[in-house]
């Protein structure tokens, strides 16, 4: 993925240094329409091995959440118990308080994407039962009953005041698919993802995942792998929670 040859100095030391704080690095791209089948089948994927997923957001309908830098997510899982995560972005790690960073339950995390474009995010996650995600889904349970003491206590402290979890909307849910492989010619795990909006619309996207200090001999490896199978790297990116938020409110 182009993600150093797009950088300015000040960019790559930035995007360094946060890598070294974080506790992983993942490397995104989002493929362009045209391209999606001739790349699955470059990859070898086939669409019977994929995890099938349920995605819900909370959030306002102007998305106040969003705007304030905190992503509210509850996930249902085929064959797994469902999880749910509250996130914040952008973050600098070195200020976030290290009782958070010794919880096996918080991650930060440096994403990456083609044209230069990255966040370091910190993530509260936790695990909760499908049946219940679908109840609140569904509007029959209250909101905050998904997550634990340790999230709703770090969702108070960084969302805007007087907004608490029952106060949020429902926005989904989006159906998504999810594949894993390690193509023979890579020799790194490979994600799949299939998001499918409401509108027939799609967003795919293929992450891999790495270590701090792995980041960017693994940023080099996956743009050559991509670019071995005509994965065309300068495509316009679209991001998944994005798209998703704007589609169920008044800001799609």
């Amino acid at each position: 993925m182009p993600v150093l040859s797009d950088m300015t100095d000040e960019q790559l030391k930035e995007v360094l240094e946060l890598s070294m704080a974080a506790d992983s690095v993942e490397l995104k791209l989002t493929l362009p329409e045209t391209a999606r089948a001739k790349t699955a089948a470059a990859l070898g994927n086939d669409p019977l091995d994929a995890e099938v997923r349920q995605v819900f957001f909370f959030d306002t309908p102007d998305l106040k959440l969003n705007d304030a830098g905190v992503v509210v997510r509850a996930r249902r899982r085929q064959g797994e118990d469902g999880d749910t995560v509250v996130k914040l972005r952008p973050v600098v790690p070195d200020d976030l308080r290290e009782e958070l960073r010794q919880s096996e339950s918080f991650k930060v995390e440096v994403d990456a994407m083609p044209g230069g474009g990255y966040v370091c995010s910190a993530s509260f996650k936790g695990a909760a039962d499908n049946d219940l995600i679908r109840e609140v889904g569904f509007g029959r349970e209250p909101i905050h009953r998904l997550f634990s003491k340790e999230q709703r206590e770090f969702y108070e402290e960084h969302a805007p005041e007087g907004l608490g979890l029952d106060d949020l909307t429902v926005l989904g849910p989006i159906p998504t698919m999810r594949l894993k492989n390690k193509p023979e010619a890579f020799g790194r795990k490979l994600v799949t993802e299939v998001w499918l909006y409401p509108d027939g619309s799609q967003i795919i996207e293929l992450s891999t995942k790495t270590e701090p200090s792995d980041a960017f001999q693994a940023a080099v490896e996956t743009r050559a792998f991509l670019s071995s199978i005509d994965v065309d790297l300068d495509a316009e990116q679209h991001t998944k929670t994005k798209t998703a938020l704007e589609f169920f409110t008044t800001k799609g």
